[in-house]
């Protein structure tokens, strides 16, 4: 469990959203067809997951570090790194990707980006590329798409180092799906926070001292609000909720 304080308070509301989904290939659901006939059995068999990349696999010497600005994760190296077009600016950090492979199926969490990679490439950490293909292999075609995240415990804030009142960069980590927006309230009202490509939402004139009101949105349309968030830089600040699956 991350170290840091816990919100006080916490809202959770859903807004899935219609139409169009945020971004392709995350959060695009395809339900069954319109049929009356259709039972309620036969829609939940439906299948609900995003439309598979297909793409190929390569491998490098991942710590779980990246452009993402997670720290290292020696005990957790089922990680990836994507493309350029598929890192989507950052999106994407954080969220998990089944990929299969010639041998097997794993699940890796998005920590960096591939700047040598085209489209649809993925940069698997050595450990997992082992899981799926033999490594002397180099490079094997695989399907991979989003998925949830198999997370515990609420969302966690992290104040980037330097953080203050006039600067403040917060992270959003310990996601079930990937972060579409950050906003805070400031005179009452939700402001977005912009986002940079080192995966920092920044307000480049400072939220205050604190507490915030931080409230986050993810790819689905899923909205958590916390309320009193402190400002504890360089450390991990639980929220008070985890995105509903």
């Amino acid at each position: 469990m991350p170290s840091g304080s816990r919100a006080p308070a916490v809202l959770v509301s859903v807004a899935i959203l219609v139409g169009n989904a945020i971004l392709s290939g995350i959060g695009c659901r395809h339900g069954a067809p319109a049929n009356d006939a259709l039972t309620d059995d036969a829609l939940a068999a439906a299948d609900t997951r995003p439309a598979a990349t297909a793409g190929k696999a390569t491998y490098y010497a991942a710590d779980g570090s990246g452009n993402c600005s997670f720290n290292p994760s020696p005990a957790d190296l089922m990680v990836v790194a994507l493309s350029t077009p598929d890192y989507r600016g950052s999106l994407v950090c954080g969220a998990c990707v089944e990929v299969k492979g010639p041998d097997a199926t794993i699940v890796v969490r998005v920590v960096d980006r591939c700047p040598g990679c085209d489209a649809g490439h993925i940069d698997l950490s050595e450990q997992a590329f082992a899981k799926i293909a033999e490594p002397v292999r180099g490079v094997v075609p695989v399907e991979w798409r989003h998925v949830a995240c198999d997370v515990t415990g609420p969302i966690v804030y992290r104040f980037k180092e330097g953080s203050s009142q006039w600067w403040t960069a917060v992270q959003v980590r310990n996601t079930r799906y990937a972060v579409e927006k950050l906003e805070a309230k400031v005179d009452g009202v939700y402001r977005s926070i912009e986002r940079l490509s080192y995966n920092y939402f920044v307000a480049a004139d400072g939220l205050g001292p604190g507490p915030y009101d931080l409230r986050v949105t993810d790819v689905l349309g899923h909205v958590l609000e916390d309320r009193g968030i402190a400002l504890e830089v360089g450390a991990e600040v639980s929220g008070g909720a985890q995105f509903p699956r």
